[in-house]
C-alpha cells in the first residue's frame, strides 16, 4: 500500500532532485524529518534494508543538493543505504514494491534509473568505479563531478585502499565521502571542528596548500618542515593522516546529520581540485530508537510495527541451515580446540553468535576481506589448526583465486561451510549463490557436498572437518525439511550417494535441498530418485548402476547448469561411453532476479510440478 503523501507536505515538493535543489535551504531540516519518517513507515510495511538508510537521510539531501544528478555522478557502496536516494529520485510511489518480484530493485540498479550510476550489492567497489568515472569525466571535459560514498565497513576492504592509492597518485577530480557510524558523534564533532572543515575545505587555504607545496617541491628541509606544521595542525583534530598519506585532501570528521553545515562543506568541496576526501560522523538508525540501540537486528528487517520497541519473531519452528551450522561449530569446537572458524563480517548471517561468545578464542571477524579471509584459513592451516571459513556463495565469488592459489594447490584441510547457496531471493542478482558447484568444480582437490535435508548437513561439515583436504558444504539460505537431527558425529565415505526411491524407466540425480520436490515429482512419475551428496567427486558406481537401470536420467541442483553438477554426469557419462538420454535442471543461464525463494522455484520450474513437467515434456520428445 502506498503511503499518504499529504502528511508528509515538505516531501512532496522533491519526488526529484531538480525540485529538492529549487527548495530555500531552510526547509531542509524538515525535509529530512519527514523523509526519515517517511522510509520508516515504508520499509516498516514493505520490509528491507532499514537502519543504514536511516543514518544517511541528511548525506542523501545534501548531495542531492549541492551536486547536479544525475548529470554529476553519485555512486552508492554496497547500496543497503540508498532508499532515501531512491525516495528523492522519482521512486516514492514504488517503494511499497522494493524487494518484491518485478518491484523496485534492493540496491542501486542502472536499468531501474538513470540517477543510479552503478549497478551494485557487495561492498567495496565505489571508489574504483568512481575513480573510473572521474577519469572519463576528465577526459570529456565538461565539468562533470563523481562523488563516491562508502562506510566504514567497505573501506576494510583491500579494494577500496587499491583505488585511493590509485587516485592520489593521478590526482582525478573526485570526491570519497566516508560514512562513519562505527563511534556515536562525540566531542570532535564540536564547534571547533565545523569551524575547521570550513577552513580546510575553503579556497584560500588549498590554494596556499597547492601552491605551498609547488614553490618548496625543490627545498627539500622547508618542505618537510611545511608538512609536519601541516600534519600536526591537523592530527591535533584530524584523524585524516592515512588520507592525506594516499594523496587525498582530508576534511573531517563533521555532523553527518547537520544537513545544512553538510550542504555548505559540499559546496566548499564541489569545486576543490584532486582527489578529496570528506568524512562524516553518522548514526547508524538515526531517529528511531529501536534502530539505533540495535543497529544490526535492524540493518534488514521483516515487515514489522514501528510503534512496537522490537521485530516480530520468526514463526519457523524448523531450525535454518546457519543455525544448524552454529550449532555443528560449538559443538564441535568443544572436542576440537584446533577449530578456528573465519568470517567476513558475516557472523549473524552465518549464525556464528552463539559461537563467537562461547569460543571467542577461536573466532575471527575479519571484516569485509573475502580475499584475506580464504589466505588466513591457509596460514593456520599451516599452523596445524583446522580453519572454517564460513561465507555465502556469493561473496565467495571474491576469493577465488585464493581458494584456488592458496588452498587448493597446497591441498590443505580448510573447510568452507557455503551459506546461501542457491537463490537467496529477495536481494536480487547480486546474491543469488548460482556459481559455487560451478567455479568449485573444476579446481583439484576439491570435495563439495550438497546434503539434501538438516541431518546430512550437520554430517558432511562433520565430514569435511575431519577431511585432510579442502572441501566445501554449500546449504541454502531459510529452513529445511524438519528431518531430525543425530547429535552424534558420523563421517561419510567421500563420493558416495545414497539411493532414496526405486522407480522405473526415469532416475532423478538430486544434488541439494531440491530432495522433496524431486521425491514428489517421483511419485507421480513412478521414478527412481538418488541423492547424490558429493558434486565432487561424484559418485561412478552409482551413475553407472543408475543409467544401466533406467532409460533416462535427470539431474537437479540449485545451481547454474552451466559447468554445474549435472554438467559433471555428462561428462563423466561420454567418457565412459554411456550413452543416454540425460536432462539437467537447474538454473538458466542469466542473472535470476529477485522475488521469494518460492516464486523464483516456480518460475524456473524447479518446484515438485515444474519437475515433473519437464520430466514429461523431455520424455515426450
Amino acid at each position: 500500500m502506498t503511503l499518504d503523501i499529504s502528511k508528509y507536505p515538505t516531501l512532496a515538493l522533491a519526488n526529484t532532485p531538480e525540485e529538492l535543489s529549487s527548495l530555500p535551504k531552510s526547509v531542509l531540516p524538515t525535509l529530512c524529518d519527514e523523509l526519515r519518517t517517511y522510509l520508516l513507515n515504508s520499509v516498516s510495511q514493505s520490509s528491507g534494508h532499514l537502519a543504514s538508510g536511516l543514518g544517511t537521510v541528511e548525506l542523501t539531501v545534501a548531495l542531492h543538493y549541492v551536486y547536479n544528478t544525475p548529470f554529476d555522478q553519485l555512486i552508492w557502496d554496497v547500496g543497503h543505504q540508498a532508499y532515501p536516494h531512491k525516495i528523492l529520485t522519482g521512486r516514492r510511489e514504488q517503494m511499497p514494491t522494493i524487494r518484491q518480484k518485478n518491484g523496485v530493485h534492493p540496491f542501486p540498479w542502472r536499468e531501474e534509473s538513470e540517477y543510479d550510476t552503478l549497478s551494485v550489492g557487495h561492498s567495496s567497489t565505489s571508489i574504483s568505479a568512481g575513480l573510473g568515472m572521474a577519469i572519463a569525466a576528465g577526459k570529456e571535459g565538461k565539468n562533470r563531478k563523481v562523488v563516491s560514498v562508502i562506510g566504514d565497513g567497505a573501506i576494510t576492504a583491500g579494494m577500496a585502499f587499491e583505488a585511493m592509492n590509485h587516485a592520489g597518485d593521478i590526482h582525478s577530480d573526485m570526491l570519497v565521502i566516508l560514512n562513519d557510524n562505527e563511534m556515536s558523534i562525540s566531542e570532535n564533532v564540536g564547534a571547533l571542528n565545523k569551524h575547521l572543515a570550513q577552513v580546510l575545505s575553503g579556497s584560500l587555504y588549498t590554494s596556499i596548500r597547492e601552491s605551498g607545496k609547488k614553490v618548496l617541491s625543490g627545498v627539500p628541509p622547508i618542505k618537510e618542515l611545511v608538512r609536519r606544521t601541516e600534519e600536526h595542525l591537523k592530527g591535533m583534530v584530524v584523524p585524516g593522516t592515512l588520507f592525506e598519506e594516499l594523496g587525498f585532501n582530508y576534511i573531517g570528521p563533521v555532523d553527518g546529520h547537520d544537513v545544512n553545515e553538510l550542504v555548505k562543506t559540499l559546496k566548499n568541496m564541489r569545486e576543490l581540485k584532486g582527489p578529496q576526501f570528506l568524512h562524516i560522523m553518522t548514526k547508524k538508525g538515526k531517529g528511531y530508537e529501536p534502530a539505533e540501540k540495535d543497529p544490526i537486528g535492524y540493518h534488514g528487517v521483516p515487515k514489522f510495527d514501528p510503534s512496537h520497541s522490537s521485530l516480530p519473531k520468526s514463526s519457523s519452528t524448523k531450525p535454518t541451515f546457519s543455525k544448524i551450522f552454529g550449532d555443528f561449530l560449538c559443538d564441535m569446537a568443544a572436542q576440537d580446540p584446533k577449530l578456528m572458524a573465519i568470517t567476513p563480517a558475516m557472523r549473524e548471517g552465518s549464525g556464528m553468535v552463539r559461537f563467537s561468545k562461547e569460543f571467542p578464542e577461536q573466532y575471527f571477524d575479519v571484516a569485509i576481506a573475502e580475499q584475506h579471509a580464504v589466505t588466513l584459513a591457509t596460514g593456520m592451516a599451516i599452523g596445524g589448526y583446522n580453519p572454517i571459513v564460513a561465507i555465502y556463495s556469493t561473496f565467495l565469488q571474491r576469493g577465488y583465486d585464493q581458494l584456488i592459489h592458496d588452498v587448493a594447490i597446497m591441498d590443505l584441510p580448510v573447510m568452507f561451510a557455503i551459506d546461501r547457496a542457491g537463490l537467496v531471493g529477495a536481494d536480487g542478482q547480486t546474491h543469488q549463490g548460482a556459481f559455487d558447484i560451478s567455479f568449485m568444480r573444476c579446481i583439484p582437490n576439491m570435495v563439495i557436498m550438497t546434503p539434501s535435508d538438516e541431518n546430512e548437513c550437520r554430517q558432511m561439515l562433520y565430514t569435511g572437518h575431519k577431511h585432510s583436504g579442502p572441501s566445501a558444504v554449500r546449504y541454502p539460505r531459510g529452513s529445511g525439511m524438519g528431518t531430525k537431527i543425530e547429535q552424534e558425529f558420523s563421517v561419510l565415505e567421500i563420493g558416495k550417494g545414497r539411493m532414496i526411491r526405486e522407480g522405473e524407466k526415469v532416475a532423478i540425480l538430486n544434488f541439494g535441498t531440491f530432495m522433496p520436490n524431486a521425491l514428489e515429482a517421483a511419485e507421480a512419475l513412478n521414478a527412481t530418485v538418488a541423492d547424490m551428496r558429493f558434486a565432487k567427486p561424484l559418485d561412478h558406481e552409482l551413475i553407472k548402476q543408475l543409467a544401466a537401470d533406467h532409460d533416462v536420467l535427470v539431474t537437479i541442483e540449485e545451481n547454474a547448469i552451466a559447468g554445474g553438477a549435472g554438467a559433471g554426469v555428462i561428462e563423466f557419462m561420454m567418457q565412459e561411453k554411456l550413452i543416454k538420454p540425460v536432462l539437467n535442471l537447474g538454473l538458466p543461464d542469466r542473472f535470476i532476479p529477485q522475488g521469494t525463494q518460492e516464486e523464483l522455484h516456480v518460475d524456473l520450474g524447479l518446484d515438485a510440478k515444474g519437475i515433473e513437467q519437464s520430466i514429461r515434456d523431455y520424455l515426450a520428445k
